[in-house]
């Protein structure tokens, strides 16, 4: 493992805490207890935990500025440390023992290898029954089948949980109830490695007991996760996503309203979209046909003043064979699964050479 943290500092007891909430992160962390020591290495590792003993005398070293510079106090921080931190070129100042949960998220951060963050979607329907959900494990599937690593997350804790519509109920894994509680940093490979999956689709859905309340601080816990850990997420999202939600929608690149092509479902999407746009930057329209009423998706798009990012037909094979747990296996042809290798087309996702399908 290579080394995470440098830790330079001739205070055995702090280098003593500071070692031990390396272990906390999983990070691997060397002590230096000289300047020559620790010149030997400052340039090396993401994250550099400097002692207040030994910021004076590093400073005077002449060791040259850096990002990723913390220095830490073995108490309440004096007004002589935030000197030393100008002088040692510290972005931050950490106080042990109070700030030891913070330090341990900087430690875990600096552990994970820096890769480029998630494309984030939204997903959600303008009346029930509209059909988000079954869009929203079509596409997951879909991009999951062309190689890109993706999560599905089921945002509506009273939807019945999207695990039923791809089959997993009984799929082992954590489920939100495991995780809603969750603050600060979570690991995003603790979180890859702790979700079911279908078909290489990972999926974070609820369970049937009483239902569990999750706050921003869970879901902001999750998404930080997961967009460190994945290419794509996908977020089904109930038509009235709270405030834990709302974060969802923020941070989503694109935020997709499924209407069914009928009048009713057309003025409850007017109301909706015009919630939809105080969190959400860049909304688009699916349409799920046919119309009894003859309405067609360009009308609907001007009527509703939103661009239309496609339609879809209604499969009448996909209500039996969710029933019967086969949903994944009509993820490959038909209407919806070719609407979203569209959609896919359009997201700034990785293109991978080959799906993992065709390099099996």
């Amino acid at each position: 493992m290579a080394t995470t943290a440098l830790i330079a500092t001739a205070d055995p007891r702090i280098a003593d805490d500071l070692l031990r909430l390396a272990a906390a992160a999983n990070a691997e962390a060397t002590v230096a207890a000289t300047v020559d020591q620790a010149r030997a290495d400052w340039r090396r590792p993401p994250l550099v935990l400097v002692g207040a003993d030994m910021a004076d005398r590093l400073a005077a070293g002449g060791l040259s500025r850096r990002t990723g510079v913390v220095l830490v106090t073995g108490g309440a921080s004096t007004p002589e440390d935030f000197r030393s931190a100008v002088l040692v070129g510290a972005q931050d100042l950490a106080a042990l023992p109070d700030d030891e949960e913070w330090l341990v998220n900087a430690l875990a951060a600096a552990a994970e290898p820096q890769t480029d963050r998630a494309v984030t979607v939204c997903v959600t329907g303008a009346r029930g029954g509209a059909g988000a959900s079954v869009l929203s494990a079509m596409l997951g599937l879909t991009a999951a089948r062309r190689g890109v690593s993706t999560l599905l997350i089921d945002g509506d804790p009273r939807g019945g949980g999207i695990d039923l519509v791809l089959g997993a109920e009984d799929a082992p894994g954590s489920r939100w109830p495991d995780l809603a509680g969750r603050r600060g940093r979570l690991s995003a490979e603790l979180l890859r490695r702790s979700l079911p999956t279908v078909a290489d689709l990972a999926v974070l859905s609820w369970h049937r007991g009483d239902p569990v309340r999750l706050d921003p601080d869970g879901m902001r816990t999750v998404l930080d996760a997961a967009l460190r850990g994945f290419d794509l997420i996908v977020v089904d999202l109930a038509r009235q996503p709270g405030e834990a939600g709302r974060l969802a929608l923020r941070a989503a690149t694109r935020a997709f309203l499924v209407v069914p092509a009928e009048l009713r479902a057309v003025a409850a999407a007017d109301q909706l979209a015009a919630d939809l746009r105080g969190d959400a930057d860049d909304i688009r329209l699916l349409i799920r046909e046919p119309s009894p009423e003859g309405l067609t998706p360009e009308v609907i798009a001007r009527t509703l003043d939103l661009p239309l990012a496609g339609a879809f037909r209604d499969d009448r094979r996909l209500p039996a064979a969710v029933e019967r747990g086969e949903f994944p296996r009509l993820s490959r042809r038909g209407s919806l699964p070719a609407l979203c290798d569209r959609l896919l087309e359009d997201l700034p996702v990785p293109r991978p050479a080959l799906s993992r399908s065709e390099a099996a």
